[in-house]
């Protein structure tokens, strides 16, 4: 029955890995979900724990990106 348990678990982190990169909650919540379940079973804790630090690296990553196309967008400044 464990077996089951890792293999879907694993099969639903490669899932999410899949998806789009704007879904920063879904990634974290997978990958936390499969650690929380291997740290004293506590999937829920994880996934919960994992959603808020993909959200934060999502949002984290697209201000970066923002910032990145506004420098290369910005005109010279002139003497």
């Amino acid at each position: 029955m464990r077996r089951v348990g890792i293999s879907l678990a694993v099969a639903f982190a490669l899932a999410a890995s899949a998806v789009p990169a704007g879904a920063g909650c879904l990634k974290g919540a997978a990958v936390g979900a499969v650690a929380g379940h291997f740290a004293h079973h506590h999937a829920v804790l994880g996934a919960i724990a994992g959603c808020a630090i993909g959200h934060h690296l999502a949002h984290k990553a697209k201000e970066q990106k923002a910032a990145q196309q506004a420098k290369t967008n910005s005109p010279p400044k002139q003497p």
